[in-house]
């Protein structure tokens, strides 16, 4: 399938989904994200990790966060959140906009974000200078990196491929994970990346059950080579599912 189909694709079944999400009542936003939550504070990678990053929610149509980041944080983890600034890439050397993960400081320093048009709390770019960061470069400023454990990540669909077992994700289309990842890659040592090139980070997606397409519907995520599978998803029904190699050591709660 050429490029351009591809792309066309992506479009529609973004389309489809995002009206299918935004249809959604709250009380099943509520209920779905409120079982995410239970799962996720007894899952084992979860339990053991000492540095997760996670997004921050919109007020609706996406499994909601905060519960998450509130635990990570009194748990004594370090709790990093997406942050999109400005490249500085030359035209045609890379996109315009990269995404990385920062620190928060604490649960006060959570609450004072600000929230932007999208009702999606905010990093305020004057305070990035005094935050831990994974990827060091940020606006031509250099910054140790620092490595996360495991990164909660949003999708707009999903769908499992049989064999070998697969978790494939559409995002939202702007490609922020994808090109992060592929920093993070670059940044981290040997002994941090897989054996594939892949960062040795655990990529696992929250979703709605409604965000789980079915072939059997006739619905799939159409991919592209960039695009990476995912270790796991984790549903609003409290259902873990992980690609083969992730769920031979991490399906399991603590």
């Amino acid at each position: 399938m050429n490029p351009s189909t591809l792309s066309a694709i992506k479009l529609q079944v973004r389309s489809v989904m995002k009206q299918r999400l935004a249809d959604l009542p709250q009380h099943y936003v509520e209920s779905q994200s409120a079982k995410v939550f239970d799962t996720i504070s007894k899952f084992k990678p979860y339990v053991d990790a000492k540095r997760v990053a996670v997004y921050l929610s919109m007020p609706s149509g996406e499994i909601q966060t905060d519960s998450i980041v509130r635990h990570a944080l009194t748990s004594g983890k370090q709790v990093f959140v997406p942050y999109l600034h400005k490249s500085g890439l030359r035209r045609g050397d890379g996109p315009a906009r990269l995404m990385d993960m920062v620190s928060l400081k604490n649960i006060e320093d959570y609450e004072s974000l600000q929230r932007d048009k999208w009702g999606i709390p905010s990093i305020d770019p004057a305070t990035v200078d005094e935050r831990k960061r994974s990827v060091g470069e940020l606006v031509g400023k250099q910054s140790e990196d620092v490595s996360l454990d495991l990164i909660l990540m949003p999708g707009v669909a999903f769908d499992i491929q049989p064999t070998p077992k697969t978790i494939r994700r559409l995002g939202h289309g702007g490609g922020f994970y994808d090109y992060f990842l592929h920093r993070y890659a670059l940044a981290a040592s040997p002994e941090e990346r897989t054996t594939n090139g892949r960062p040795a980070v655990l990529l696992y997606a929250l979703a709605f059950e409604k965000q789980l397409l079915c072939s059997e519907d006739g619905e799939s995520v159409p991919v592209e080579p960039h695009d990476q599978p995912i270790d796991g998803l984790i549903l609003g029904n409290g259902q873990i599912e992980e690609s083969a190699k992730s769920g031979e050591n991490h399906n399991e709660l603590s």
